[in-house]
């Protein structure tokens, strides 16, 4: 079996449990690809291994049965434009905060090896969101896990977002930018802007304005077999328009619709996990700060 690791820097409290990860790997077998962005910091921290691959383009993951993503929600998207439309299985292994994404805990790596090792785990297939331009805006990876927007650039004034759904006029949006993302980017930037959460298989986009001028506008939610079409304009000339962490400036020139992407990324769910423990967890459902 062949696993590819990618990851960010991490926390000295994690280093114990990364080598274990790879000492645990290495002991079951497992033929092991590191990416070559990682690679320069497991060797500054200390991190052995042993005939490990180095990987740096994503055509050199065509034989790779499962990425692990060391790191926070943030590796998990940088992850995800390394495997493209491969869909091979990702691990989130949580090294960073919040982790939405990335939920597997260091102390249960161990145990997360051996449940995939032993076939104990389930794939969990979330959509991905599509953007289609008439610029190559992003040098093909024009998708996203978690969403889409365009917003004001610095501190200029207010954008105005024309949006058509199926070449309908929706609505303008007087707002400092307006989001388009998936369910599982509902736990994102669109819940800080009053977005609703979604179950993550809804089968939704859920459209969230920036600080709308209008306070009448609220999000939302519409069918992701949908094509969203936008037109932006403002005093200022240029925008800035992002797919998950990707970001770049444009002008009104450039044509905008969003849609759903053809391929679908596979997260590692084990036996223990689910979407709404993870609701509970992360956004402290539940709990009374008297108690």
């Amino acid at each position: 079996m062949k696993i590819a690791v990618h990851g960010r820097n991490f926390r000295s409290e994690a280093f114990t449990s990364i080598q274990q990860m790879f000492d645990k790997l290495h002991e079951l077998g497992f033929e092991v690809m590191v990416s070559e962005g990682f690679q320069p910091f497991l060797n500054e921290v200390g991190i052995q291994r042993s005939n490990e691959v180095v990987y740096s383009e994503d055509s050199e993951l065509k034989e790779v049965d499962f990425l692990f993503s060391v790191g926070g929600d943030g590796t998990m998207l940088e992850s995800i434009t390394q495997i493209r439309e491969k869909e091979i299985p990702i691990l989130g292994i949580n090294t960073g905060r919040l982790g939405f994404l990335a939920t597997t805990s260091t102390n249960d790596i161990s145990a997360a090896i051996n449940s995939i090792a032993s076939g104990h785990y389930h794939y969990d297939a979330r959509s991905l969101i599509h953007l289609e331009s008439n610029q190559d805006i992003f040098n093909g990876l024009n998708f996203g896990l978690n969403e889409f927007t365009v917003t004001k650039r610095d501190s200029s004034s207010m954008i105005v977002v024309h949006t058509y759904i199926d070449g309908e006029y929706l609505n303008s949006y007087w707002a400092d930018g307006l989001i388009i993302s998936t369910p599982t980017g509902s736990t994102g930037y669109s819940l800080s802007c009053g977005g609703p959460v979604v179950l993550p298989q809804s089968s939704n986009f859920i459209i969230t304005p920036v600080a709308p001028h209008n306070l009448t506008v609220r999000p939302m939610i519409i069918s992701d077999s949908s094509i969203i079409s936008l037109e932006v304009e403002g005093r200022s000339k240029n925008f800035l328009i992002s797919l998950d962490s990707r970001s770049k400036v444009i002008d009104s020139s450039v044509q905008l619709a969003i849609s759903r992407e053809a391929f679908r990324v596979r997260l590692i769910k084990l036996n223990e996990n689910n979407f709404l423990n993870t609701l509970r967890n992360k956004l402290n459902w539940g709990l009374d700060a008297r108690n």
